[in-house]
């Protein structure tokens, strides 16, 4: 079977489905096309081929424009979506402990429907995060061009460019599955945590 993201909302979920696993002899797979995209792939080769021990500071920002059907469809219900941190950010935060390692700490500053922004401490990484599906939050250099995205990750000061080639990674997902790949269920636990604790520590800063 294969599951879009998030394959479940909390972590504890997830035995369940390991049980089914063990019991059926069929694997559940989701989808982490980010562990597939080149520039992700090289980059997490040069932070294992890197400094051992050395703590990276990271920068990353997603914002992406929804309409008003966003906030009611069942994406802008928490309890179908997760809210902002597992529907749209999963992803990345699953990038980020599969490059810079586990997760140490992790803390919100403000948490709203369609904004939220922390600091996450990882094993090799520090990152101050932000996502949004708000228009307004865009930068102005990216509204006067026309667009609706905006995807930054900066280390170390440098900008790390990433944006391309998003289109293919669903196909490429699912061809790596096809090819006795696939990422199951052990794999996506840390991100579905970590999202969940996210969302959690936000309604305090609601």
């Amino acid at each position: 079977m294969i599951c879009e993201k998030p394959l479940v909302l909390n972590s504890w979920n997830l035995d369940p489905l390991s049980e089914i696993e063990k019991e059926t002899g069929q694997r559940v797979y989701t989808i982490l096309q980010l562990r597939l995209h080149p520039e992700v792939i090289k980059l997490k080769q040069q932070i294992e081929n890197g400094p051992k021990g050395k703590i990276y500071d990271i920068r990353l920002d997603y914002l992406t424009t929804r309409g008003k059907w966003y906030d009611y469809s069942w994406k802008g219900d928490v309890s179908k979506s997760g809210g902002i941190a597992t529907n749209i950010g999963i992803h990345f935060f699953d990038m980020l402990i599969w490059i810079f390692g586990d997760v140490k700490e992790s803390r919100v500053g403000k948490m709203t429907t369609n904004f939220a922004e922390g600091v996450l401490h990882l094993a090799q990484a520090k990152v101050k995060w932000t996502l949004s599906t708000d228009y307004h939050q865009l930068p102005e250099k990216v509204k006067a061009a026309g667009g609706k995205t905006y995807r930054a990750l900066n280390i170390e000061g440098e900008d790390f460019e990433f944006s391309g080639g998003f289109t293919d990674l669903h196909t490429l997902s699912y061809d790596h599955i096809l090819s006795g790949g696939g990422f199951g269920v052990d794999e996506t636990g840390k991100a579905v945590e970590l999202a969940g604790r996210i969302r959690k520590d936000g309604k305090n800063a609601l």
